[in-house]
């Protein structure tokens, strides 16, 4: 990846900017409903900013629908077949892309109901959530957010990657958490999301972020 110049901003205007640039986007397979990417690792946050870009839409009168990749990840047996502390399973196996495709994909593609399930499993009780499914209306915007999601071919309108250096990683990974850290180094040099993203944001120091524009 070469140099990108980026622009320092604040959250507050960062969430704003998105937000109008979201009013303006058309879904690419001509149907109803704009999908976003907020992609990055969880020390990363990009579901605070996922959320805070929900709100400045709300403001704007467009409604929109957050939703968490961790929602969809496969149940314990099946994620932790191979240990707690496995990066490639963390890596290729936790996040349930068929779920995903069915659940949230499909009911938004051209002639679907827009009829969105939120989420499907609580990785914490490891039980099925029982959500009932959320009415997009037509021009909602839903907002995905989670790693590694800009590696599975989903069919995003916008992508925005927040993205974190190495030693920032680390460092505001939880020392538990350190395990994954060679997954997100896998991601970064198979999918090289900071340059395949539409929007990169850098966030090593989580008080001043910077971004493309």
């Amino acid at each position: 990846m070469g140099p990108v110049r980026l622009e320092p901003i604040t959250w507050e205007r960062l969430g704003d900017l998105l937000a109008d640039r979201l009013l303006l986007l058309k879904p690419g397979d001509g149907g109803a409903w704009p999908r976003i990417a907020f992609d990055g690792a969880p020390a990363a946050r990009p579901g605070d900013l996922a959320r805070r870009v929900s709100g400045a839409l709300r403001l704007r009168g467009r409604p929109s629908l957050v939703v968490g990749a961790e929602g969809f990840w496969r149940p314990a047996s099946v994620r932790l077949e191979h240990g707690h502390r496995d990066p490639e399973s963390y890596y290729d196996g936790w996040l349930d892309t068929g779920a995903l495709w069915r659940e949230v994909f499909g009911p938004l593609e051209p002639g679907g109901d827009g009829r969105v399930l939120p989420d499907l499993w609580d990785p914490v009780t490891d039980r099925a959530t029982r959500s009932s499914p959320v009415q997009l209306p037509p021009g909602g915007l839903l907002l995905l957010h989670g790693p590694f999601l800009l590696r599975h071919w989903f069919p995003f309108d916008l992508t925005v990657h927040v993205l974190l250096s190495s030693g920032a990683l680390r460092r505001r990974t939880p020392e538990p958490e350190h395990w994954t850290l060679p997954a997100f180094e896998r991601y970064g040099k198979e999918t090289e999301p900071g340059a395949v993203a539409d929007v990169l944001i850098r966030a090593d120091d989580p008080r001043h972020p910077a971004w493309n524009g």
